[in-house]
């Protein structure tokens, strides 16, 4: 039986994540991963038991890193401002610094993979931000909304703004870069919304 390699495995992990960014989770295959990397398909079955082994898998294992770093000095008992304003700098942290696994992460959480992806690795990090949101409404920080409309309003500028800076233009097609002007202007209107 054939030993595992850390370092081949890193090297599969980090050129399907790649190829799943450029080619889209239908159009990825095992036989082109393994032929990106240079190794057999057989060596790719050492580490994955098969291609849903493999995106699932590493889709767990990338969001499992985000929820990680937005838990980053982070608690529940944090006044909500100061709570926000933590899990936005968590989120573009992580979003600017591992640009290529965050995009490849939402891919992955709007494919046939998604759900069973977000389910694995989602409970405490549901748990805490639930009880986060209750204890700001409980303290009058945060006006009492569903979580669907939180999250929206909470995160949708930030994701709205990252994405321009990722694709390096704005709506009107004009060079767009995010900085903390954007960031703390964007941050201050969401707070006048969701707080009373």
């Amino acid at each position: 039986m054939r030993t595992r390699d850390t370092n081949k495995e890193e090297i599969v992990k980090q050129k399907a994540i790649e190829m799943i960014v450029k080619q889209g989770v239908e159009g990825f295959g095992m036989n082109r991963l393994a032929k990106e990397c240079g190794v057999s398909v057989a060596t790719l079955y050492i580490y994955y038991s098969d291609k849903e082994d493999l995106i699932r898998k590493i889709g767990i294992e990338i969001g499992s890193n985000l929820f990680n770093k937005m838990l980053n000095g982070f608690s529940p008992e944090m006044s909500f401002k100061d709570g926000l304003r933590n899990q936005w700098e968590n989120r573009i942290d992580f979003m600017l610094n591992f640009t290529l696994e965050a995009t490849c992460f939402e891919l992955l959480k709007h494919s046939t993979y998604g759900d069973a992806i977000v389910e694995e690795i989602t409970g405490d990090f549901k748990q805490i931000m639930s009880q986060f949101m209750l204890s700001a409404i409980e303290k009058k920080e945060l006006l009492p909304v569903t979580f669907e409309v939180f999250w929206s309003i909470a995160y949708g500028s930030l994701y709205s703004l990252l994405e321009l800076h990722r694709e390096g233009k704005s709506m009107s097609g004009k060079p767009f870069v995010f900085n903390d002007d954007l960031k703390n202007e964007a941050f201050n209107l969401v707070l006048k919304a969701l707080t009373p």
